[in-house]
């Protein structure tokens, strides 16, 4: 097991290099420093002189990989990469392009939290709910309760889940005045504001994610223990919670798992649309705002999260099937 995590630790690491190289050439190749300040700067007329005082308050004046004006390490340290690129690895963020007074760092902890009110009960909500409902209708297999459960996962799969935005908040909101339509508040208050953004998110995964494990139980169905456990008499729903239910949670740890990374950094669509102001919503601005030091911050952060989950997923394998060895 040691071994394995230390493997996959390395991996890992390789893979977040990787990304975190690629993301820089990716942004430095398309956007100079001086296109950068021109488009944070604004206006039909910005002269050299405000470029350079922009650059130079934001650490963009130094050269982008080697200074040869320096002496031993800091011609590599004293780069644009070093200072924006590799202090990601130590967790420092900095300071936003667009506003300086925005510490990164700080903004993640802070809305991290609210992220994890909205993502944390709709995670636990997603599985149980898609669970559930998966079993009833493989329970009721060749049946119209099946087949029209069906259809129902069919068109909720088929419908944007901006539809069961608009939809919701003009029924539950504007018309039903049962939730507030959008906005936030700390405490308990937040369950008003996050009741119907978590309502509208599992209505529009339960099509896909019922669909997947109905497919995955029946899979399981057709097996010989499945007719083992029957022929020592168990009924039919001991069969599905205790034998079919067990055999199947490789496949819904492994999509419960790539879910894992959007717990911590929460839904842009709903976050941005409920104005909740978690790590989703922080995204979208940064991106409108055209504010590079937070997007590749949150590019760096979705890379380590990934890697991470993929890890606990592999390992999780472990504790729900003995049959599985990480060597």
């Amino acid at each position: 097991m040691l071994g394995f995590v230390l493997r996959r630790l390395g991996y890992g690491l390789a893979i977040l290099v990787g990304v975190n190289l690629f993301t820089f050439l990716l942004f430095f190749s398309v956007n100079t420093p001086d296109d950068m300040a021109r488009l944070n700067i604004g206006g039909k007329r910005v002269t050299q002189e405000q470029i350079e005082k922009w650059k130079a308050e934001r650490g963009y004046d130094k050269p982008l990989y080697y200074d040869a004006s320096k002496q031993g390490s800091e011609r590599v340290t004293h780069t644009i990469l070093w200072e924006r690129s590799v202090s990601l690895f130590a967790l420092d963020f900095g300071k936003s392009d667009a506003r300086q007074a925005v510490n990164i760092g700080h903004e993640i902890k802070v809305r991290m939290g609210v992220s994890l009110q909205l993502a944390l009960p709709l995670f636990m909500l997603q599985i149980l709910v898609s669970v559930a409902f998966s079993l009833l209708l493989v329970f009721f297999r060749h049946t119209r309760i099946d087949f029209w459960g069906v259809v129902l996962c069919v068109l909720m799969l088929s419908i944007s889940s901006l539809f069961y935005i608009i939809v919701g908040q003009f029924l539950f909101a504007r018309l039903l005045k049962l939730v507030p339509m959008n906005g936030f508040a700390p405490g308990l208050d937040a369950i008003k504001f996050l009741a119907l953004p978590i309502l509208l998110s599992l209505l529009s995964r339960l099509g896909g994610e019922a669909r997947l494990y109905r497919a995955m139980f029946l899979e399981e169905m057709g097996k010989d223990y499945v007719r083992t456990a029957r022929a020592k008499g168990l009924s039919e729903g001991r069969v599905l919670s205790r034998h079919v239910l067990r055999n199947a949670l490789i496949p819904i740890i492994t999509s419960a798992g790539s879910y894992l990374p959007y717990v911590f950094l929460g839904s842009l669509v709903f976050e941005s649309f409920f104005g909740i102001p978690g790590l989703g919503a922080f995204v979208i601005e940064a991106i409108t705002g055209q504010d590079f030091a937070i997007v590749r911050t949150m590019v760096f952060l979705g890379a380590l999260l990934y890697i991470a989950s993929n890890a606990l997923i592999d390992i999780a394998y472990t504790w729900v099937d003995p049959r599985v060895r990480l060597q």
